[in-house]
């Protein structure tokens, strides 16, 4: 799911925006602290994991002196297990320029209702305490790069943030986690994901389930790379007239579901191919309904939605 356009007036313009002279002096106020701290204490980490009581104090006083990227994640979401790896390891890349803040949903549904959080993963970003929506769902790596390049440019221009210095990703005196080998084909998969080589991706994940067909981590990529290839290029707005103007129109409702599904409208992409399957027979039917069960691989199966939308499904075919 590709990052929304990130629009910079939209950090200003929020309702709980300051001042940008008022933020400017909080950043140059956290910078001066860290100066006066700096070789005093452990370095700042750049992955941290975040919960309601330590909010205040971890993010948003935090985001004067840094842009805070806030990954909204949980142990049963599959493309959060694929999304949040990669933005870890850019952060770890920026080197002080973003900080990361993970917060479990589960453990959190305040901050998620806050934030208006409909579906993850999604991404958002405070800086100078004002909450800036990045992107909902997976993203390739190029494109989490073009978004934090936007964020630290705008933090910089417009409130003077120019990131903490001396951060290190993990606590001092940690032991290293044991390396696992990398497996070269879903290596290759994820490459040619990331570089945007969407035909090259679905071959390479096809590669590594024609060798292990129960490949959990190679058939949700594959779910991705093909949902991100069938929207490329779409007119939002066309495809959305059409499927209005057309409800019997197939086609029309399975453009219709992906883009729902490539914004983070995940419940809204179920209900209309549920809804396509009651109104279908033959070819039709079955070709919708194969297209929800790839929709529910780029979720997973223990996510509550798809839970859900399989048991209205069951309800439709029998």
């Amino acid at each position: 799911m590709q990052p929304r356009n990130m629009s910079m007036n939209g950090a200003v313009d929020l309702a709980a925006v300051k001042a940008a002279g008022e933020a400017k002096q909080k950043a140059e106020q956290a910078r001066a602290r860290s100066a006066e701290e700096g070789g005093a204490g452990a370095p700042a980490r750049l992955v941290i994991d975040v919960d309601e009581a330590g909010f205040e104090a971890e993010v948003l006083q935090r985001s004067a002196e840094v842009p805070v990227v806030i990954d909204f994640w949980a142990e049963w979401c599959e493309p959060c297990k694929q999304l949040s790896p990669v933005l870890e390891r850019i952060t770890q890349e920026y080197a002080g320029r973003v900080l990361l803040a993970k917060i479990d949903v589960d453990q959190n549904q305040t901050l998620m209702q806050q934030f208006g959080v409909q579906g993850i993963p999604a991404v958002f970003a405070v800086v100078a305490g004002q909450a800036l929506p990045l992107f909902q769902g997976a993203a390739s790596e190029q494109q989490i790069r073009e978004t934090l390049d936007q964020l630290v440019q705008v933090a910089e221009q417009r409130f003077g943030i120019t990131g903490i210095q001396g951060a290190v990703a993990e606590e001092a005196g940690a032991p290293a986690e044991p390396e696992v080998p990398e497996d070269p084909a879903l290596a290759a998969a994820q490459e040619a994901l990331d570089s945007g080589d969407l035909s090259g991706a679905v071959q390479a994940y096809k590669n590594v389930l024609a060798d292990d067909p129960g490949h959990t981590e190679a058939r949700v990529g594959l779910a991705m790379a093909e949902l991100l290839s069938r929207v490329q290029g779409l007119d939002a707005n066309q495809v959305r007239k059409d499927a209005a103007d057309a409800p019997a129109d197939v086609e029309a409702q399975l453009k219709a579901a992906d883009l729902d599904m490539s914004g983070g409208h995940v419940e809204d992409a179920f209900g209309r191919l549920v809804e396509t399957v009651k109104r279908t027979s033959g070819d039709e039917r079955e070709k919708t309904r194969l297209r929800l069960l790839e929709l529910f691989e780029v979720i997973g199966a223990e996510d509550p939605r798809v839970v859900t939308a399989r048991g209205a499904l069951a309800r439709v075919l029998f």
